[in-house]
């Protein structure tokens, strides 16, 4: 299989913005098996700003542009620079990409973004994708890493994309405000039902939400790829997910 994996902030970082050590480990050791198994495996990472933030000692999420840009800056190659020391110890090689807006909408930079993808995955690395936050404004005000992970699924036809966050999947209600909300393992259809369950924004150190894996759900059920929303603070359910067990919620893509 082709698997797109997408992990937040929540999934990277401890509650303080510093990197959660054994979580991420996991999580690459995890991957780099899934690879070894034959799949070919791209990860959209959140966490730059978030890492910028522990790394700077500040107290929490800038709220000025300027700031959040130097954060990105700052976490973004110590967030690479984890990747790279992690995925090497399996014999792995991973691959920065770093995107904006304008590298998927202008057709000549949205076609050397995907013939770059292609690329890599034929010679065999890991493409570890992000939206490049230091100089991206629009991105970072949205903040929407799903949506971007539906986006680089969808170009390179992946077979699944898996969004990793704080929370199961889908849920008949908000599970933190009624003890009755019960998990959704199956969605072929994104009804307004559906849209109605989403709730507002994630953690503090994130921006996602609900409404954005939602979002993302769309781009790739119309492309005929399926999506997962997992828990991601187990890393050890990709092999299940991969074997095609019941994890989480997962969005059928049309089939032809």
């Amino acid at each position: 299989m082709r698997i797109v994996i997408k992990v937040g902030t929540s999934t990277l970082t401890h509650g303080t913005g510093k990197l959660n050590i054994r979580r991420v480990e996991s999580l690459c050791k995890v991957m780099s098996d899934l690879k070894n198994a034959g799949h070919e495996v791209v990860l959209v990472s959140s966490g730059a700003i978030a890492m910028g933030v522990g790394k700077l000692n500040l107290t929490q999420r800038p709220g000025d542009m300027p700031t959040k840009q130097a954060a990105a800056a700052v976490g973004q190659c110590e967030l690479m620079y984890i990747y790279d020391k992690l995925f090497s110890e399996y014999h792995h090689t991973v691959a920065q990409i770093l995107l904006t807006g304008s590298d998927v909408e202008d057709p000549q930079r949205h076609q050397n973004f995907q013939n770059t993808l292609f690329r890599l995955l034929e010679m065999g690395a890991l493409p570890v994708v992000n939206e490049n936050d230091t100089v991206a404004t629009a991105e970072i005000a949205v903040g929407d890493n799903d949506s971007l992970a539906a986006i680089v699924a969808v170009n390179i036809h992946a077979d699944l994309l898996v969004l990793m966050s704080d929370i199961e999947g889908l849920y008949t209600a908000d599970p933190h405000k009624d003890p009755d909300a019960a998990l959704i393992h199956r969605v072929e259809a994104l009804t307004p039902e559906i849209f109605a369950l989403a709730g507002g924004a994630g953690s503090g150190f994130g921006t996602g939400g609900m409404v954005t894996k939602l979002k993302a759900a769309q781009l790739c059920m119309e492309a005929g790829c399926d999506m997962i929303i997992t828990n991601g603070t187990r890393p050890g359910d990709l092999y299940a997910i991969a074997d095609g067990e019941n994890v989480g919620t997962r969005f059928f893509g049309k089939r032809a």
